[in-house]
């Protein structure tokens, strides 16, 4: 059952997604689309889901689940991943991977392989005050809280000086 990302409670599980580029207008408007009939249909051992989804930014999908109500299961998991995997292929697009790193310049968010965000620690193009997308949080209390976060204050302090 899809429900407003905002009604979700703060223990709702998160996924976030992030994508190697920003989505066009259009893009955005067909995933949100999508997004909205594949949580109509998302369910565990036959009973509805509870979960909802934000875009942030043009490139970060987060998916939410009420586990308050019903427990994602490997399978409910595993669709959820196909679901991502689909939109991969159908935009083009690297929502996967994990080696990766989102942080801010400014008003923009940059990409960059996380070998290639070391480099640039090491010679200080970012620093710990860097504003990081910390993609590794659970819950939406900690997505709300420490999403968008001082590198100091994320895994991303460990390649800091």
């Amino acid at each position: 059952m899809l429900v407003k990302f905002d009604e979700l409670p703060e223990t709702a599980r998160v996924w976030i997604y992030q994508a190697n580029r920003s989505f066009t207008e259009d893009e955005l408007e067909n995933i949100k689309k999508r997004l909205d009939e594949f949580i109509e249909q998302w369910t565990a051992h036959g009973s509805d889901l509870h979960a909802g989804y934000n875009i942030e930014y043009k490139r970060f999908i987060i998916l939410g689940l009420n586990q308050n109500l019903n427990n994602a299961t490997g399978c409910s998991i595993d669709a959820s991943v196909h679901f991502i995997q689909q939109l991969e292929k159908d935009f083009n697009v690297d929502l996967l991977d994990k080696m990766n790193v989102s942080y801010k310049q400014g008003e923009f968010v940059a990409y960059k392989p996380l070998v290639e965000f070391k480099k640039m620690a090491k010679e200080r193009a970012v620093s710990k005050n860097t504003i990081v997308f910390n993609n590794l949080v659970a819950t939406k209390a900690e997505f709300l809280e420490n999403w968008e976060v001082p590198a100091k204050d994320s895994w991303h302090a460990r390649f800091l000086n």
